[in-house]
């Protein structure tokens, strides 16, 4: 295992994953291994870098650990400090967006990095030059045009491109990816199979005007990580060109590793903002800052929610609803968790139709899914600063909870739509803050409508149901009835019930009013398409 210092991996820790903390000894200290937490009390961690899971700093000091890692929000700092000073310890801590596996992940591409390429020709010169370098020493080797490309046939690194190039090269290139054509194509053939499942370097005879190409994917251990395309432009492959291929496969890995860590910290770090910006938690300038966002841009939040149980379903619609959102413009911010896409959309003057627009794009694209269920698509107010964003986000989580309880409480087949602005639903938005503010009140409260409300709800809520029917139809019985489906004296029976058995006399307003809050309180009370 190759040694690797302190200092080589933070050069090497592009996408910040470790802020260092403390090193006594200076960054030249190095180590050759990662553990993870604590592997047993006789387990030494000399020369290795322990990440702190349920073990202490002062433990893995008293293995003679060369650094831990500690969390960012590790309440002992002060004492990990020094402890590792008294150790001469060094002592990092993982980034606020980053967790364990990244950390991990870090950890052991540095040491594959430090490892790989070494004792040969083509490693020495591609050292220091990353894949650019590689893919011109490569070209040299193989006497063939290089690309070098990730799993998603975006190319990552290029040979020159000579005057014998063929067009396909040349789009490619220019076009920073394989055509969409040219990989179905390749999906159709079979090649991507091969080239998915094989270790070997692959043969393309030369067809038409598309010339002789010679293919192999990099891999670390079974994880596939990109691949390397050799085309002979103009001139006939070396000899040796397969050999030389297989070689920068090898030299290649660390390097994708590094690309690999690179996106995957910008996607979290990118994650981490829009989900503390759009919640409101931390210091939401500096949030705003890291998305490129101006504090004066103009902005609304639309949310998305999948009504149903996770699953493969559930899944694939929120997927196609989170990169249509995406899609929509580049300067959009899309956070997609469990069953739910928020998207942050700039609003300029002028493009306030831009939200509704949004929303019926995604809401008809979520509707033609089949299998898909339904989702709802709220969209919260334009306001003047991202810095105000969550202002907004908690108008379109509003908007949604309206439009699920409004289906929840609508005959079966008489829903209303699954999408709506909060201006045009700006009243139900305010009894629903008004319901948040009175739920703890309500739930520790008691008297009479508490008996009956929780005595009727325990035995199927037949009595509870009836009485917020009667209430949302303004007294009136018959038009209540037709609702319930029920003939009038049996309701009206009902309502009488509730006076004689609870005392609880639905002619006082005041206790309309409690009885109104508290069927709106209790949750599940709605059988969901139904009255």
């Amino acid at each position: 295992m190759k040694w690797v210092t302190l200092r080589e991996l933070l050069a090497f820790d592009e996408g910040g994953v470790l802020r260092l903390l403390l090193a006594p000894t200076g960054q030249d200290v190095g180590f050759d291994g990662v553990i993870i937490g604590d592997e047993g009390p006789a387990r030494l961690c000399t020369n290795r870098v322990v990440l702190s899971i349920g073990i202490s700093v002062e433990e893995a000091a008293g293995r003679d650990a060369a650094a831990v890692v500690v969390r960012p929000d590790d309440s002992g700092l002060d004492e990990a400090l020094r402890t590792a000073d008294q150790y001469g310890m060094a002592l990092l801590a993982r980034a606020e967006w980053a967790d364990w596996d990244d950390v991990a992940t870090l950890l052991r591409s540095a040491l594959a990095y430090a490892e790989a390429g070494r004792g040969d020709r083509m490693a020495d010169a591609t050292a220091g030059g990353g894949l650019a370098a590689l893919a011109s020493v490569v070209a040299e080797f193989t006497g063939g045009s290089i690309t070098i490309e990730d799993t998603q046939f975006r190319v990552i690194a290029h040979s020159a491109t000579g005057p014998g190039a063929d067009d396909l090269r040349r789009e490619t290139i220019l076009g920073g990816r394989v055509p969409d054509w040219r990989v179905e194509e390749l999906r159709r053939s079979g090649l991507l199979r091969t080239l998915w499942s094989s270790g070997e370097v692959i043969h393309r005879p030369a067809d038409g005007d598309t010339p002789e190409r010679l293919i192999i994917a990099i891999r670390s251990g079974r994880e596939m990580l990109g691949s390397i395309w050799a085309a002979a432009d103009g001139r006939a492959l070396s000899e040796n060109a397969a050999s030389a291929l297989a070689r920068a496969a090898e030299v290649a890995v660390p390097y994708l590793l590094q690309h690999r860590l690179r996106e995957s910290g910008a996607r979290r770090r990118e994650e981490h903002a829009l989900r503390g910006l759009l919640g409101g938690d931390g210091d939401v300038s500096t949030h705003a800052w890291s998305l490129g966002l101006s504090p004066g841009m103009r902005c609304a939040v639309v949310v998305a929610e999948h009504d149903g149980p996770e699953g493969q379903a559930a899944d694939r619609v929120m997927g196609a609803v989170a990169l249509q959102a995406a899609s929509f413009r580049t300067a959009a911010r899309v956070l997609r968790e469990a069953g739910r896409v928020t998207v942050l959309l700039p609003v300029g003057e002028g493009e306030e139709q831009e939200v509704p627009a949004l929303m019926r794009e995604l809401d008809l694209l979520a509707a033609s899914m089949p299998g898909a269920g339904a989702v709802w698509v709220g969209g919260g107010g334009v306001v003047s600063s991202p810095l105000r964003a969550p202002e907004s986000r908690e108008e379109a989580g509003l908007v949604v909870r309206v439009l699920r309880d409004r289906a929840a409480r609508a005959p079966q087949g008489d829903a209303e739509g699954r999408r709506a602005l909060v201006g045009e639903v700006d009243s139900a938005v305010a009894v629903l803050r008004v319901l948040d503010v009175v739920r703890p009140v309500w739930e520790l409260g008691g008297g009479a409508i508490h008996d009956l409300v929780r005595t009727d709800l325990a035995a199927g809520g037949e009595l509870v149901r009836s009485i917020a029917v009667y209430l949302e139809e303004s007294g009136d019985v018959p038009r209540a009835a037709r609702r319930l489906v029920l003939h009038p004296n049996t309701l009206r029976y009902r309502l009488r019930r509730s006076r004689e058995r609870f005392g609880v006399d639905l002619d006082d307003p005041d206790t309309r009013l409690l009885v109104a809050l508290a069927v709106r309180l209790v949750d599940g009370l709605w059988p969901t398409g139904q009255s």
